[in-house]
Protein backbone atom coordinates (compact mmCIF):
# COMPACT_ATOMS: atom_id res chain seq x y z
CA UNK A 1 0.00 0.00 0.00
CA UNK A 2 2.98 2.63 0.96
CA UNK A 3 4.72 1.48 -2.12
CA UNK A 4 1.57 2.48 -3.98
CA UNK A 5 1.03 5.40 -2.75
CA UNK A 6 4.98 6.78 -3.15
CA UNK A 7 4.83 5.66 -6.44
CA UNK A 8 1.25 7.58 -7.39
CA UNK A 9 3.41 10.49 -5.62
CA UNK A 10 6.25 10.40 -8.20
CA UNK A 11 3.95 10.06 -11.17
CA UNK A 12 2.18 13.25 -10.41
CA UNK A 13 4.92 14.55 -9.76
CA UNK A 14 6.71 14.20 -12.84
CA UNK A 15 3.28 15.09 -14.54
CA UNK A 16 3.02 18.59 -12.58
CA UNK A 17 6.75 19.26 -12.74
CA UNK A 18 6.74 18.52 -16.42
CA UNK A 19 3.70 21.08 -16.91
CA UNK A 20 6.14 23.78 -16.38
CA UNK A 21 7.79 26.02 -19.16
CA UNK A 22 10.63 28.00 -19.34
CA UNK A 23 8.85 31.35 -19.91
CA UNK A 24 7.51 30.97 -16.48
CA UNK A 25 10.13 29.31 -14.68
CA UNK A 26 11.80 32.98 -13.26
CA UNK A 27 8.16 34.13 -11.85
CA UNK A 28 8.02 30.22 -10.10
CA UNK A 29 11.41 30.41 -8.78
CA UNK A 30 10.44 33.98 -6.86
CA UNK A 31 7.20 32.45 -6.04
CA UNK A 32 9.35 29.82 -3.87
CA UNK A 33 11.67 32.11 -2.65
CA UNK A 34 11.56 33.31 0.80
CA UNK A 35 12.38 36.92 0.44
CA UNK A 36 9.33 36.91 -2.13
CA UNK A 37 6.54 36.91 1.00
CA UNK A 38 8.76 39.88 2.71
CA UNK A 39 6.49 42.46 1.68
CA UNK A 40 3.44 40.47 2.90
CA UNK A 41 5.02 40.20 5.77
CA UNK A 42 5.23 43.92 6.65
CA UNK A 43 1.70 44.48 5.26
CA UNK A 44 0.44 42.11 7.97
CA UNK A 45 2.56 43.38 10.13
CA UNK A 46 1.61 47.32 9.72
CA UNK A 47 -2.33 45.56 9.74
CA UNK A 48 -1.49 44.13 12.80
CA UNK A 49 -0.71 47.01 14.66
CA UNK A 50 -3.17 48.95 12.97
CA UNK A 51 -5.61 46.54 14.58
CA UNK A 52 -4.28 45.35 17.78
CA UNK A 53 -1.97 48.01 19.14
CA UNK A 54 1.85 48.04 20.01
CA UNK A 55 1.95 45.37 22.66
CA UNK A 56 -0.66 42.78 21.10
CA UNK A 57 1.21 43.22 17.75
CA UNK A 58 4.31 42.56 19.95
CA UNK A 59 2.88 39.24 21.44
CA UNK A 60 1.51 38.43 17.80
CA UNK A 61 5.38 38.80 16.47
CA UNK A 62 6.87 36.54 19.41
CA UNK A 63 3.84 33.84 19.05
CA UNK A 64 4.56 33.74 14.80
CA UNK A 65 8.15 33.69 15.12
CA UNK A 66 7.10 30.53 18.04
CA UNK A 67 5.44 29.06 15.19
CA UNK A 68 7.63 29.03 12.67
CA UNK A 69 10.15 27.63 14.74
CA UNK A 70 8.43 24.84 15.28
CA UNK A 71 6.94 24.60 12.07
CA UNK A 72 10.36 24.52 10.16
CA UNK A 73 12.30 22.44 13.09
CA UNK A 74 9.50 19.34 12.83
CA UNK A 75 10.58 19.94 9.14
CA UNK A 76 13.92 19.29 9.69
CA UNK A 77 13.30 16.08 12.31
CA UNK A 78 11.14 14.63 9.81
CA UNK A 79 13.13 15.10 6.68
CA UNK A 80 15.99 13.66 8.89
CA UNK A 81 13.66 11.21 10.73
CA UNK A 82 11.66 9.83 7.37
CA UNK A 83 14.74 10.02 5.06
CA UNK A 84 12.54 10.85 1.57
CA UNK A 85 15.24 11.51 -0.86
CA UNK A 86 13.81 14.57 -2.72
CA UNK A 87 12.99 14.39 -6.40
CA UNK A 88 16.30 15.65 -7.73
CA UNK A 89 18.27 13.14 -5.72
CA UNK A 90 15.75 10.15 -6.18
CA UNK A 91 16.86 7.65 -9.02
CA UNK A 92 13.19 7.33 -10.21
CA UNK A 93 12.38 10.47 -11.23
CA UNK A 94 16.13 12.39 -11.01
CA UNK A 95 16.74 11.90 -14.66
CA UNK A 96 12.99 12.63 -16.07
CA UNK A 97 11.92 16.03 -14.03
CA UNK A 98 12.50 19.36 -14.46
CA UNK A 99 14.81 21.08 -12.09
CA UNK A 100 14.44 24.83 -12.09
CA UNK A 101 17.51 26.09 -9.78
CA UNK A 102 20.86 24.72 -10.09
CA UNK A 103 20.66 23.95 -6.11
CA UNK A 104 17.62 21.50 -4.96
CA UNK A 105 18.19 21.74 -1.50
CA UNK A 106 19.11 18.80 0.82
CA UNK A 107 19.19 14.87 0.56
CA UNK A 108 16.11 14.66 1.98
CA UNK A 109 12.51 16.53 1.02
CA UNK A 110 9.73 15.06 4.06
CA UNK A 111 8.08 17.33 4.36
CA UNK A 112 7.92 20.96 2.79
CA UNK A 113 8.94 23.80 5.86
CA UNK A 114 7.89 26.23 2.65
CA UNK A 115 4.76 24.75 2.51
CA UNK A 116 4.03 24.13 6.05
CA UNK A 117 5.26 27.41 6.99
CA UNK A 118 3.26 29.33 4.35
CA UNK A 119 -0.05 27.35 5.51
CA UNK A 120 0.85 28.27 9.44
CA UNK A 121 1.16 31.97 8.63
CA UNK A 122 -2.34 31.70 6.61
CA UNK A 123 -4.19 30.06 8.97
CA UNK A 124 -3.05 31.97 11.80
CA UNK A 125 -3.58 35.23 10.36
CA UNK A 126 -6.48 34.31 8.71
CA UNK A 127 -7.99 33.37 12.18
CA UNK A 128 -6.69 36.83 13.79
CA UNK A 129 -7.24 39.40 11.36
CA UNK A 130 -10.44 37.68 10.02
CA UNK A 131 -13.21 39.84 11.67
CA UNK A 132 -11.18 43.41 10.66
CA UNK A 133 -10.79 41.98 7.00
CA UNK A 134 -13.65 39.75 5.70
CA UNK A 135 -11.73 38.01 3.24
CA UNK A 136 -7.43 37.73 4.58
CA UNK A 137 -7.81 34.07 5.36
CA UNK A 138 -8.83 33.32 1.36
CA UNK A 139 -6.17 35.73 0.32
CA UNK A 140 -3.59 34.41 2.65
CA UNK A 141 -4.76 30.89 1.66
CA UNK A 142 -4.37 31.63 -2.14
CA UNK A 143 -1.03 32.58 -1.47
CA UNK A 144 -0.17 29.64 0.86
CA UNK A 145 -1.08 27.57 -2.36
CA UNK A 146 1.21 29.24 -4.68
CA UNK A 147 4.02 28.88 -2.52
CA UNK A 148 3.41 25.01 -1.76
CA UNK A 149 2.79 24.44 -5.68
CA UNK A 150 6.30 26.91 -6.45
CA UNK A 151 8.40 23.65 -4.47
CA UNK A 152 6.77 21.17 -6.89
CA UNK A 153 7.34 23.15 -9.64
CA UNK A 154 10.81 24.01 -9.47
CA UNK A 155 11.45 20.36 -8.59
CA UNK A 156 12.33 20.06 -5.00
CA UNK A 157 9.63 18.32 -3.68
CA UNK A 158 7.21 15.60 -4.29
CA UNK A 159 3.18 16.29 -3.74
CA UNK A 160 3.07 14.51 -0.43
CA UNK A 161 5.58 15.97 0.97
CA UNK A 162 3.92 19.46 0.09
CA UNK A 163 0.63 17.96 1.06
CA UNK A 164 2.01 16.97 4.34
CA UNK A 165 3.18 20.58 4.66
CA UNK A 166 -0.05 21.76 4.31
CA UNK A 167 -1.58 19.85 7.10
CA UNK A 168 0.49 20.49 9.72
CA UNK A 169 1.04 23.99 8.87
CA UNK A 170 -2.81 24.18 9.03
CA UNK A 171 -2.65 22.65 12.68
CA UNK A 172 0.19 25.02 13.83
CA UNK A 173 -1.99 27.67 12.47
CA UNK A 174 -4.74 26.86 14.25
CA UNK A 175 -3.16 26.01 17.49
CA UNK A 176 -0.58 29.73 17.58
CA UNK A 177 -4.45 31.00 16.45
CA UNK A 178 -5.70 30.04 19.61
CA UNK A 179 -3.19 29.70 22.35
CA UNK A 180 -2.77 33.96 21.08
CA UNK A 181 -6.30 34.64 21.90
CA UNK A 182 -6.41 32.70 24.48
CA UNK A 183 -3.94 35.07 26.21
CA UNK A 184 -4.42 38.06 24.68
CA UNK A 185 -6.90 38.98 27.63
CA UNK A 186 -3.99 38.31 30.42
CA UNK A 187 -1.77 40.62 28.69
CA UNK A 188 -2.10 44.33 29.73
CA UNK A 189 -2.88 46.89 27.21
Amino acid sequence: MLEELVHIDKQVFIYLNGLGSPAWDNLWQYISSKYSAIPLYLFLLILSYQKLGLKRTFLLVVSVALMITVSDQLSNFFKYGVARLRPCHDPDTMNVMRLVKSYCGGKYGYFSAHASNAFALATFFGIILRSQLRYIGVFLLLWASLVAYSRIYIGVHFPLDVLTGLLIGTLFGWVFAKLYIFVLPKFPL
